[in-house]
């Protein structure tokens, strides 16, 4: 063989000797280009699965088995059922390496990261209308299920506060909530010692609206909790009609109950699809809104907000000085060392998309979902709940009447084969006889791809209608994903 003089470019013959190798030199060891990975020797073992390994491995080896691991998961793009984001852009993932190793709690060591994080809810405080948002109050958390349980300990110390300046018993809080409530405020009435108060849905009342609250409400409600986009359907519960019917419980009893607004997903569309909806804090009544930035805040997994009205509406004595590092720092948070990455995150989007890029990317979700609501609406099999122009989301039922064959549990295994995760479910206790399938539009979810969804569901349809007998129900499980 001839090699090229690496300087004159001129051939010059080489003599291989034997058994050298003569592949083109790649800046790898010869044993890495001649062999596939896991054909080098002492690496053709299985590790152990429920202990660490005694011995080292290479990090090609131990990363190519985690990531192959990954790949048994399912298509994240094809997961409508969570409303978790599973996207962002280039600049995004080259900014989450870049600060992969920054931690929150740290101010002193990341006082830029925590002014940015100031930054965040100062202008969500302002996007969702605080009469000041230099007078609010707010902070990160990690996703809106730690914000929720937050909003809701300050409601309960708020009640405690009065009641104790009253001289009256703080022995039984009770907090008022919709029967589909998300499973985190289930979490939190559990794990604080608070009596959750249930409004069974039904079909007259879809939502939280209100109805009937006052058989509810008493001394020691500390708050009723309003959803901006309900996990089972992805409705809104009228915020301002809610607190119409507390301000005429209040005229009647003199009890003046405050409201948490749960905006994990509506939080971050309202106030882009919907602006003239009075929802947030120009609603006299809401002294919270929490919201998960990696929902419909377009950033990855890990992070959550919530902002109080004004700072006189978080109590002082939550809030903890705390000397960590060398610096002091004021926290209120259930959890301590956490990343600081998502938050610069989701500064780069707010930065990067402003209020017009936050609404084409949600108008372009919600433009998804109503032509998909709409193509299922025109299939004689089902019956929406409702269409998706609150959130993106929307869910359907089986027409009554329409087969004994089969069920959506079938329908949502039928689409699995496909690639596609969307759950089928039993809508809460007071209507628990009836079963939905719910599909949940995010950002990467195209139009073209929908259109593949629409023929997916019919060819599925077409296939379970054409069954001469029952499908089988043993086994079957509900899917539901919050």
């Amino acid at each position: 063989m001839t090699v090229l003089h690496p300087e004159t470019g001129a051939s010059t013959p080489k003599t291989v000797k034997p058994n050298e190798s003569t592949h083109a030199f790649t800046g790898l060891g010869d044993t890495n280009q001649l062999n596939p990975m896991f054909a080098r020797a002492g690496e053709a073992t299985d590790f152990p699965l429920d202990r660490i390994p005694d011995g080292e491995s290479l990090p090609e080896t131990a990363y190519q088995i985690v990531h192959d691991e990954a790949m048994l998961d399912g298509n994240a793009r094809l997961n409508l059922a969570t409303f978790v984001g599973t996207w962002m852009d280039p600049y995004a993932s080259k900014l989450y390496a870049e600060t992969a190793d920054k931690n929150m709690i740290d101010k002193d060591e990341y006082p830029q990261t925590a002014a940015i994080e100031t930054r965040c809810w100062t202008m969500l405080a302002s996007l969702w209308n605080a009469p000041s948002a230099e007078n609010a109050i707010g902070t990160s958390t990690i996703g809106s299920s730690e914000a929720c349980m937050l909003g809701g300990l300050a409601l309960k110390r708020r009640w405690q506060l009065a009641r104790r300046a009253a001289d009256k018993s703080t022995d039984k809080p009770n907090l008022i909530l919709s029967s589909a409530v998300q499973v985190c405020w289930e979490k939190f009435c559990n794990y604080w010692d608070v009596e959750a108060r249930y409004v069974p849905i039904t079909d007259e009342h879809r939502v939280l609206d209100g109805f009937e609250l006052e058989k509810y409400v008493d001394e020691n409600t500390i708050g009723v909790v309003a959803i901006m986009g309900v996990t089972y359907t992805g409705m809104y519960e009228p915020v301002a009609q809610i607190a119409e019917a507390l301000d005429r419980i209040q005229a009647d009893t003199g009890l003046d109950v405050k409201i948490h607004v749960d905006g994990a997903s509506g939080g971050m569309i309202a106030p882009f699809l919907q602006p003239e909806l009075e929802w947030d804090f120009r609603v006299e009544r809401v002294v919270s809104i929490s919201t998960s930035a990696h929902k419909y805040g377009l950033v990855y997994p890990g992070l959550g907000w919530v902002v109080w009205r004004t700072v006189d509406d978080l109590p002082e004595e939550l809030v903890f000085d705390v000397t960590y590092l060398g610096g002091h720092m004021p926290t209120f948070a259930l959890n301590f060392s956490r990343p600081g990455a998502q938050v610069l995150l989701q500064y780069y989007l707010f930065l990067r998309l402003g209020r017009d890029g936050y609404y084409k990317v949600q108008k372009a979700s919600q433009d998804v979902a109503l032509y998909l609501s709409g193509e299922i609406a025109r299939m004689d099999a089902f019956e929406l709940w409702n269409d998706g122009s609150d959130i993106p989301v929307f869910a359907w039922q089986l027409t009554p009447g329409h087969t004994e064959n089969w069920n959506l549990y079938h329908l949502s295994e039928r689409l699995r084969l496909k690639g596609w995760l969307i759950p089928a479910y039993p809508m809460p206790d007071s209507i628990s006889d009836l079963t939905v399938q719910r599909i949940v539009v995010r950002n990467g979810l195209s139009r073209n791809l929908a259109e593949s969804l629409v023929e997916d569901i019919k060819e599925a349809v077409d296939y379970l209608d054409r069954l001469e007998s029952p499908m089988p129900t043993e086994g079957l499980r509900s899917s539901f994903t919050h």
